[in-house]
């Protein structure tokens, strides 16, 4: 991946494991919640809220770093045809855990961590690579995007 250097200091983020497992990958931080009935569109997993900051963007094969999940219980479901269809992100980070951000994250059968010791949406930006250890309970950056 061009862009992309060796981080300059260990960034390590620890939380509560939601699922555990582990994978490495470059990160997409949303700013705000997702929601899943009606912001997603499962058969691409692309971000379909009409006002969210990352309408149109694709969190396939991305470590989806986020607040939490909003709306209804029907988040969880819109998130496990994302695994079914094969358009699932490969990996959940969310600030605050909630019984829809949970369940999803739960059948979307992908390493998840929530609950961390600081807000890994202030802390990683979008391109970054990490490796998330959720069985361990950490996060931790590998190369930080767009650094020269």
């Amino acid at each position: 991946m061009t862009g992309l250097r060796p981080a300059p200091a260990r960034v390590v983020l620890r939380g509560r494991a939601v699922v555990p497992g582990v994978v490495t990958g470059e990160v997409l931080v949303s700013p705000e919640t997702i929601s899943g009935w009606g912001g997603i569109d499962p058969a691409t997993g692309t971000i379909t809220e009409a006002r969210h900051p990352l309408a149109g963007v694709c969190f396939t094969g991305r470590i989806l770093v986020f607040p939490g999940a909003k709306g209804s219980s029907g988040w969880s479901g819109f998130f496990q045809t994302t695994r079914l269809l094969g358009t699932a992100p490969i990996g959940m980070v969310f600030a605050v855990t909630t019984t829809k951000a949970a369940l999803g994250a739960v059948v979307t059968r992908v390493p998840a961590l929530a609950d961390l010791d600081d807000d890994p949406v202030a802390v990683l930006r979008t391109g970054d690579r990490v490796r998330l250890d959720a069985t361990a309970g950490v996060v931790e950056l590998l190369e930080r995007e767009g650094e020269r």
